[in-house]
């Protein structure tokens, strides 16, 4: 039997007349002081139990340790096991049920809380664990119905303990154990792809987190700067335990949402979306340097030296300390340089894309935050999708010039993701990549993207062939790093009105990864360069990006070429060449990249081409400008009732099959089983720029060489375009860009025939129409390559039958619907340009579908003539 320290305490000194202790009791409840004798013993700090010699309260003293045996009273009972005793408790309780003895306040004495807890008690318990009054963590039960804020906002609800608890776990269970339908988990190879790069940054797709966790994905776009906070923690946590050493990389994991299903354009933000997490597809139009943010700061006490913190830097206000807690002086305090801890900071102007702009609407701009690895993602001219908290700031100018109650607004960027070759080849799948390589197999690939290009719009192959050798482009050269030379083709279309030149325009800005459109009557010097401003905010000259910089690796338009200043012209004449800008302007001189290729769209002078006078006299563009151009294309609309019949034809079926009201739109054939659907084409070309890099081999020299010499002597008897030695380099660049076409790491001897066809194209189509035929002859062999020889023969044939209608409608002699051709005549045309073969040409779609028959009897080709043109 234990002792209780008291029995060794010293004997009471014996007093006369003590009362005994039931009396004094008894006196101190009659007097009513019992409670507050009680109150002051609460309040001592009670007996001192475990002083010096505590030990020796518990020594053995044998004539005090052992029972009374005449006291214990164990003959009426039965020794008892533990199972005995808890089946006969347990019949007890059960019995005390039913007979309902037990009051209910001594229920939670006397039952057993594991059987039947109080339901009561029960829920105060889980709201205290809710609400974090219980501290333990053991104590803070699984929130089954999260959804459930019991009447708090979001924000409230999740930084309470047991919701955030709840909120991590479920969190850290979707990154340990989200498998796709092949059971790959996604989230530890994405934290073990992370690590292996060094990176401080994990991408969760905000699909992926509805469909396991929908609780979570309701919660973070209503608080997200909370949720946002546990994801981090529970990221980093995850990675520590993966790889206990990698705080030694990084002191922060960040989670970034990819994927939010709702795209809000920049002009619908309202006060619904502040403080919400919002996404946006925008252009970035400017940017500002890497600065270091305070983070976590450190003063240091300029009295006594004391190093005070660390503070946490929010955004909204700085955090400065009230006194040192050493000499509690309040100040001065001065930051601690090296305890500090800063993050990358940059500030970045976003800015509508140019397409998702309403009519007669001016671009709306905003700022958005770019921290830690963001930083440096983008560079003006970017598209990028952003993904971000949309929240007011302060700014003392803005609050100074409209009245404190207005705050301006800002994005503080999660995630962001630039648009351009490379973003868009990584995304391509396995069975993209296959599509792509089977379909270059395909001996036709180079006629099926031109087909392709802009199918809209009727004929005009030429044209098309010298946009998709643009968008294609060749390969820059650099060696030494010394002298550069561009790969970027420029292109300039010129010709009579209603020819589509614009139409061209507007195909190439939506097919091409990175596209910049503009007008030349629209477009200024500094508009197209880059323009010098003083920022509104720290009154510093800035430098702005100009649209042939905002182009850069892309394609810059601009249409109504004819229609600048001669000033504003020459401004790109370093552009097109040199690919680069030069700014001395305001203490600012620095040198701008604009590696892009400039597609070009005039008018001649008076309207339209007159095919008597050459290149330059139809076309107010002086010889520096005009030589900067690859390849020069001369759209003619000339008057032929069979081609105008088809063209006819050709939109009129067009505006059926693409009206709104048609239903049957997947049942219309296209025309052309050539063409590749856009969506495919726009993948191939961005593979083929960013991973086929063609080398020159083999390259016929001589050929090149008599060809440019060629040229020099007829540009020099003729007195058209000028012949210099940057047609060589065009050469070569559209050889480069035929070989792209075909994903050929090496320049064929086809691709360079082809470069030096339309070059000669590109040179005969500038003279005049007198020189133009007997040009034609000289270098026929040339311009005849890889062409089709039934659209040459259909060509020669539509010359006879012109003429053959020019001469009966002359003589009124158009009383039959037909026109008959000598056989003859057509071999005797085929035969100068080496073709003797006409048999495969009588049975070819192109002869059949523009009302041809052959009568091999009379050796006569027919042509029926359509009633309204023999009508007119």
């Amino acid at each position: 039997m234990s002792r209780r320290p008291e029995d060794e305490s010293p004997a009471p000194t014996p007093r006369s007349n003590m009362s005994s202790p039931a009396q004094d009791m008894e006196q101190f409840e009659d007097e009513g002081l019992l409670g507050d004798m009680d109150a002051e013993i609460e309040e001592e700090d009670g007996e001192e139990l475990f002083g010096d010699n505590m030990e020796n309260d518990y020594r053995p003293m044998p004539h005090l340790d052992q029972y009374d045996d005449r006291i214990l009273d164990e003959e009426d009972y039965d020794n008892m096991s533990v199972s005995e005793r808890l089946a006969a408790e347990s019949e007890l309780r059960q019995r005390d049920r039913e007979m309902g003895i037990l009051r209910r306040d001594d229920r939670e004495l006397f039952y057993d809380r594991e059987d039947d807890e109080d339901p009561k008690r029960q829920r105060r318990m889980a709201e205290k664990a809710a609400t974090g009054e219980l501290e333990d963590e053991e104590m803070i039960e699984s929130i089954e119905n999260l959804e459930d804020t019991k009447g708090y906002s979001v924000k409230d609800w999740v930084v309470m303990m047991g919701p955030r608890t709840e909120i991590a776990n479920r969190f850290k269970n979707f990154l340990r154990t989200y498998v796709t339908s092949k059971g790959q988990y996604i989230y530890k190879e994405k934290i073990r792809r992370m690590c292996e790069n060094n990176q401080s940054s994990i991408v969760v797709e905000f699909p992926h987190l509805a469909n396991k966790e929908h609780v979570l994905a309701y919660f973070l776009p209503e608080a997200p700067f909370q949720m946002l906070e546990i994801f981090d923690e529970v990221a980093k946590d995850i990675v520590l335990s993966m790889y206990p050493s990698y705080d030694r990389v990084t002191n922060e994991i960040h989670v970034r949402i990819a994927d939010l299903p709702l795209i809000e354009e920049l002009r619908t933000f309202r006060k619904l979306h502040v403080n919400q997490l919002v996404r946006t597809l925008v252009v970035v139009t400017a940017t500002t340097g890497v600065l270091p943010q305070l983070s976590v700061v450190k003063f240091d006490c300029n009295k006594c030296g004391f190093i005070l913190g660390p503070f946490t830097q929010t955004q909204d206000h700085e955090v400065q300390p009230g006194s040192c807690p050493e000499c509690q002086s309040s100040g001065p305090f001065t930051i601690n340089m090296e305890q500090t801890i800063y993050r990358n900071y940059q500030k970045i102007t976003l800015q509508e894309s140019p397409g998702r702009i309403p009519a007669g609407r001016v671009p709306r701009s905003k700022d958005c935050i770019l921290l830690a690895d963001l930083c440096d993602r983008c560079k003006p001219g970017d598209e990028v999708d952003v993904t971000g908290i949309y929240t007011n700031t302060y700014e003392g100018s803005l609050n100074v010039d409209y009245g404190f109650p207005v705050f301006s607004t800002v994005i503080f960027a999660n995630h962001l993701v630039v648009k351009d070759c490379k973003q868009i080849v990584q995304s391509l799948t396995d069975d993209d990549i296959s599509a792509i390589i089977k379909m270059s197999k395909d001996h036709r690939i180079a006629d099926r993207i031109i087909a392709s290009i802009a199918p809209s719009i009727y004929g005009h192959d030429y044209i098309k062939r010298a946009l998709a050798l643009t968008l294609f482009g060749g390969e820059s050269k650099n060696p030494g790093q010394k002298h550069k030379v561009r790969g970027d083709i420029n292109v300039l279309i010129c010709g009579d009105p209603g020819t589509a030149k614009s139409q061209f325009l507007k195909f190439v800005e939506k097919i091409a990864p990175r596209a910049v459109f503009t007008t030349g009557q629209g477009a200024s010097a500094v508009g197209l360069t880059a323009y010098v401003r003083r920022n509104p905010a720290t009154r510093e000259w800035t430098l702005e990006a100009g649209a042939l910089v905002l182009a850069d690796q892309g394609v810059c338009l601009i249409d109504e070429f004819d229609k600048m200043n001669d000033q504003d012209r020459t401004s790109i004449h370093e552009a097109m060449e040199q690919q680069s800008i030069s700014i001395s302007k305001a203490g600012i001189v620095t040198s701008l990249q604009a590696r892009c290729s400039v597609i070009a769209a005039a008018n001649p002078i008076g309207g339209r081409y007159d095919a008597s006078m050459t290149f330059t006299e139809n076309v107010n563009l002086s010889d520096p400008i005009l030589s900067r151009f690859d390849i020069l294309c001369v759209v003619r609309d000339e008057t032929d009732p069979i081609q105008d019949q088809h063209l006819a034809k050709f939109v009129v079926n067009s505006h059926i099959s693409n009206h709104p009201t048609n239903k049957n739109k997947e049942q219309v054939e296209v025309e052309n089983e050539l063409q590749i659907p856009q969506d495919i084409l726009k993948k191939y070309l961005v593979y083929a720029r960013e991973n086929i890099h063609p080398k020159l081999q083999n390259m016929d020299q001589d050929k090149v060489a008599n060809i440019y010499s060629q040229l020099r002597q007829e540009s020099l008897a003729t007195g058209s375009l000028p012949i210099t030695v940057r047609h060589i380099e065009s050469i070569i660049r559209m050889s480069e860009a035929h070989a792209k076409m075909h994903l050929r790491e090496y320049v064929q001897e086809d691709d360079v025939n082809m470069a030096v066809r339309m070059m000669l194209e590109s040179f005969v189509e500038t003279q005049k129409y007198s020189v133009m035929k007997s040009m034609r002859q000289v270098f026929q062999k040339y311009l005849a390559f890889k062409k089709d020889h039934s659209e040459l023969l259909f060509y020669i044939l539509r010359q006879l039958v012109q003429d053959q209608f020019t001469f009966q409608r002359a003589t009124n002699e158009m009383e039959t619907l037909t026109i008959e051709i000598d056989e003859k005549d057509l071999i005797d045309k085929a035969k100068q340009i080496d073709i003797r073969d006409l048999t495969s040409f009588y049975k070819s779609k192109i002869f059949e579908n523009n009302h041809f028959s052959y009568d091999s009897k009379r050796k006569v080709i027919i042509h029926t003539v359509p009633e309204t043109i023999s009508e007119d």
